[in-house]
């Protein structure tokens, strides 16, 4: 006896069959994507220990050193840009310079040497020193000549006999004086105290007061002079 059987149940276990084939084979495909992320996670972090440890042993203003070297080698490029151009490298540059930025370096150049005034004398000195050793540019050059000629006697010690035996150079002397000419130029132009003039009127009772009358007489000297001469003659209103 034969049975009739639909095609549809002939189907149906077929694609149940095919459905399992199609989840089994979306996961390993899902595995296999895992697994190469995995790996390629795993080169990452390695890339970036390596990274780290590099860092690691790089000295401490390695960042800042880099940012200056770098700034340097702009800098140098740009002075032969500008020499090839006939350009006044100094000129070119303020002209790239912003009116913020040029407010924002004066402050911070204030806050960092701000004049306090006089206070004593070993201060003005010191200051002084400051300003002066900031301005020596050293001729590197015959810095190594002058250490290849003398040798050990380069670095003295208690029992060295180098002390007066320097000769300078005459580019050294030519420095030294155009220097000394600046600061007696400089210490010309200072304000002295002004001489005390016998003739003069005394309308003050002391030295503060006579600074705050010439100050009120520079302001207000021109408003005030036909009352003042009223009440000298006495014929004030």
């Amino acid at each position: 006896m034969l049975l009739n059987v639909s095609p549809r149940e002939e189907s149906a276990p077929a694609s149940a069959e095919d459905l399992a084939a199609q989840k089994r084979e979306a996961r390993l495909r899902k595995f296999r994507e895992l697994h190469l992320k995995t790996n390629e996670a795993r080169k990452l972090n390695h890339q970036e220990v390596v990274e780290e440890d590099k860092r690691q042993k790089l000295p401490s203003n390695w960042e800042a050193r880099k940012s200056r070297l770098e700034w340097q080698l702009k800098e140098e490029e740009k002075k032969r840009e500008c020499a090839a151009n006939g350009v006044d490298y100094e000129r070119a540059k303020l002209l790239e310079i912003s009116a913020e930025d040029a407010e924002r370096w004066e402050r911070k150049k204030k806050r960092k040497n701000p004049d306090l005034g006089f206070s004593d004398y070993a201060a003005a000195q010191l200051r002084q020193y400051q300003r002066l050793t900031k301005q020596i540019k050293p001729d590197m050059e015959e810095y190594k000549v002058e250490k290849e000629k003398q040798g050990e006697m380069f670095y003295p010690t208690s029992d060295s006999l180098y002390h007066g035996t320097h000769v300078p150079s005459q580019s050294g002397i030519d420095r030294m004086v155009t220097d000394l000419e600046k600061q007696i130029e400089k210490r010309e132009k200072y304000s002295r105290r002004r001489a005390y003039n016998d003739d003069a009127d005394i309308d003050y009772i002391n030295e503060r007061n006579a600074k705050f009358n010439k100050k009120a007489e520079r302001f207000y000297g021109k408003y005030t002079a036909e009352i003042k001469q009223n009440l000298e003659r006495g014929t004030a209103v």
